[in-house]
């Protein structure tokens, strides 16, 4: 059965789609590492840093400083830990999905069909699950990519990263630092991202008078792509905010003293613009990357149904 099947599953076949799901979101994890990773770097020393004109500048001078392989910074940490967030992201959405249907069918009967709200409110929720794995992976990464080059480097590596960022102020205050605007972030996000993905899958399946099975994998990109785009416009500001203080210095170095703090001195240093610096890197990286995890997760659940 495919991931994205809007056919009901009997209660013992809910804990093995689960862990299809699950691997299949993993899968998908992989792949949006690897396709994203350059872009990622760019978005975040855009978003974190006034030395760039813009993202051309910033490629190019991390290309010319830093060597090629600057591009996958951090890298290790998100290989392994964004691998999981989309293992719990897709495992978090079907759960709550089919929790609606259940609902549904009880109900109204017939065949438990979600509402766009419903598919927002499970999206929201796996984006929520999902902050307790991505606000720490998130953070580290963050940290890796922003530090100075060369012998200025602050950490060795993402266990390194981890302990240094844990000692400052302790795991919550430290580690789990830009957590609150994490979780808005990722509400947003992913409740948009599967609502958008969910819309065009289904209205594909109606006007072509098939199954959500049969819709075409560069289908199932596509829409995945266009997904993306519209996870990222809606959610962006709260990212800006998230990178900041996850860049931010500790004690004395230390400008944002919390997510509102960190909202309004953005908004009166740089204006509304300021929310939205490295938009333009971000969404080009949005399409390939969304469309390769949707696309991903689709092939992987075909292939263990």
């Amino acid at each position: 059965m495919s991931g994205f099947s809007e056919e009901l599953e009997l209660p013992s076949q809910g804990l093995k789609q689960t862990f299809k799901d699950l691997f299949a979101g993993a899968v998908g994890g992989v792949a949006q590492v690897l396709l994203g990773q350059p872009f990622d770097i760019v978005k975040v020393r855009l978003q974190t840093t006034q030395q760039y004109s813009g993202a051309l500048d910033a490629a190019t001078q991390i290309y010319k400083n830093e060597g090629a392989l600057a591009f996958y910074k951090g890298t290790l940490t998100p290989l392994i830990g964004i691998g999981a967030c989309v293992s719990v992201q897709f495992g978090g959405f079907h759960f709550a999905r089919r929790q609606f249907e259940t609902r549904n069918q009880q109900k109204h009967g017939g065949s438990g069909q979600l509402s766009y709200g419903q598919y927002y409110a499970s999206g929201a929720f796996a984006g929520i699950t999902n902050t307790v794995l991505s606000s720490p992976i998130e953070h580290i990464r963050i940290r890796l990519q922003t530090q100075p080059h060369g012998a200025g480097r602050l950490y060795n590596g993402p266990i390194d990263c981890m302990r240094k960022l844990s000692a400052h102020e302790g795991v919550l205050k430290g580690l789990y630092r830009g957590t609150a605007v994490t979780f808005l972030r990722e509400a947003q996000a992913y409740g948009i991202w599967f609502t958008t993905f969910e819309y065009l899958m289904n209205a594909d399946a109606k006007r072509n008078n098939i199954k959500r099975d049969q819709v075409s994998t560069l289908k199932v990109a596509f829409y995945g792509g266009l997904a993306g785009e519209a996870l990222w416009i809606s959610s962006y500001p709260f990212d800006v905010v998230k990178s900041k203080q996850q860049s931010d210095g500790f004690g004395s170095d230390r400008k944002y003293k919390s997510m509102r703090d960190c909202f309004a001195k953005t908004y009166r240093a740089e204006g509304l613009g300021g929310f939205w610096r490295g938009i333009g890197p971000t969404l080009l990286r949005a399409m390939p990357v969304s469309a390769g995890t949707f696309a991903t997760v689709e092939v992987t659940m075909r292939l263990i149904s």
